[in-house]
């Protein structure tokens, strides 16, 4: 812990082990961002992100990197919600994701929500880099305040690449001091829930699901490249699960 807040760093490395399974050479945390390794699924392994502390509050700074090698299979999941707070240290927070599939790997990267808790000022920001054969899918889901409260400050940056090739790069940013109309009809139109799934699989760059609408709140669109991006808005979080979810299973 500094005057300026708690700075935290997490590592995964997955390679695949010769035996049609996945290991884990590298699974490193500390502070806030503890890292375990669960129950694998084939020959898939899996990773849990316990948080150990509150946070990020005002002023920290917390990075996670996940790299998988050729050949491997990588799960990541969070233990519970990340919550945003307000600290005693002056300044925002950060949250650095950096996430690196290479040919022929997959990552599921499947965290829990996010949550701005009024007061808090978060940027949050979630970079993938792919090989051109790797396989992704990446669940990015937050809620703008707790029940009954205010929304904090929240900027949220996703970037993704296939190939060297920029696919996906998008902004939102939402609550107090964010630029006029993010919760206008053309944003968020009222709702405090906001969530992205990117799906992206070879095959896609021949064959892409056609793009639609998922009911009122959800619309599946192509990307360039062999991607997917859902984008939804919920009044709440079982709901916006609910539809990620769905459209999830309609990909197949």
């Amino acid at each position: 812990m500094t005057v300026t807040g708690v700075r935290a760093h997490a590592r995964i490395v997955a390679r695949a082990d010769g035996r049609g399974g996945t290991a884990l050479p590298v699974l490193d945390g500390d502070g806030p961002l503890a890292l375990r390794r669960t129950r694998a699924s084939g020959g898939e392994a899996r990773v849990m992100v316990v948080g150990a502390m509150s946070g990020p509050l005002g002023g920290d700074r917390f990075s996670l990197e996940a790299r998988v090698e050729e050949g491997a299979r990588l799960h990541v999941g969070s233990a519970a919600a990340t919550i945003a707070l307000p600290g005693q240290a002056k300044g925002g927070a950060r949250y650095d994701v950096r996430l690196d599939v290479a040919d022929d790997a997959e990552l599921h990267w499947l965290p829990e929500q996010l949550i701005a808790a009024g007061g808090s000022d978060l940027y949050v920001t979630t970079r993938a880099e792919l090989g051109a054969g790797a396989r992704l899918v990446l669940r990015e889901e937050q809620v703008l305040g707790r029940f009954g409260e205010e929304p904090g400050r929240l900027t949220s940056r996703l970037t993704v690449r296939v190939a060297g090739r920029t696919v996906l790069d998008q902004e939102l940013s939402c609550g107090p001091g964010a630029p006029g109309g993010w919760d206008g009809p053309a944003v968020l139109a009222g709702h405090r829930s906001v969530g992205q799934l990117v799906v992206i699989r070879p095959e896609f760059a021949e064959q892409p699901p056609a793009a639609r609408m998922l009911g009122e709140c959800a619309a599946l669109v192509p990307l360039a490249g062999p991607a997917v991006l859902v984008s939804a808005v919920s009044p709440d979080a079982l709901s916006l699960r609910r539809l990620l979810d769905q459209a999830l299973t309609l990909l197949g």
